[in-house]
């Protein structure tokens, strides 16, 4: 009885598309300069949360299911006066993701999420950080399919971070694009 391991699609397109693709891109020497995708963050602050602390808990419920992983409350660092905010008290919501379950969420994300945008044209590629580094920041939760729209009580969004391995914005954009991430000038860029 022979059991095959299970890879996410997308990790098969890493190793057997993007890997090459790149290499001959920028001439690297070997495959294993080649930048990859080292994990996703998903993060989400809660407006209102000082207050009341059950969205918090409907903020760590929706990422949870969003992601597939259980996701975790961010604690405020400090005690600010004027916003009525303790040290320690949560105030958001995050989740990072590696492994299968990054490959499945932006597989989920590019082929499902991104084309039930209300107006969508692409995502902007001038969001790159100088280390190879992309986030994304997400107006609706409700793009989401995992996501019951009648259960919504407030439409709120998150900032998804894409932490690469590459040394260069270039490198990342890319990585990206040759994982399927659709691009607003995709098209003019691949051109140059």
């Amino acid at each position: 009885m022979s059991t095959k391991k299970y890879t996410p699609r997308l990790a098969d397109k890493y190793k057997n598309e993007v890997v090459p693709a790149l290499v001959k891109k920028f001439s690297y020497d070997t495959a294993m300069q080649a930048p990859k995708l080292e994990k996703i963050c998903l993060n989400r602050g809660v407006n209102g949360a000082v207050t009341d602390k059950k969205l918090v808990d409907i903020a760590l419920d929706e990422l949870t299911t969003i992601s597939g992983q259980k996701a975790v409350a961010t604690m405020s660092k400090k005690d600010i006066s004027n916003f009525k905010l303790r040290k320690n008290m949560p105030i958001g919501a995050r989740v990072t993701l590696r492994g299968v379950k990054m490959y499945e969420f932006l597989d989920r994300f590019i082929a499902v999420a991104l084309p039930r945008v209300r107006d969508f044209k692409g995502v902007n590629e001038k969001a790159f950080d100088g280390r190879g580094n992309y986030t994304l920041g997400v107006t609706e939760q409700i793009i989401f399919p995992e996501i019951d729209i009648d259960k919504v009580n407030k439409i709120t969004g998150l900032d998804i971070t894409f932490v690469t391995t590459a040394n260069t914005d270039e490198e990342a954009y890319e990585l990206l694009k040759e994982l399927g991430m659709p691009f607003k000038n995709a098209a003019k860029t691949s051109s140059n």
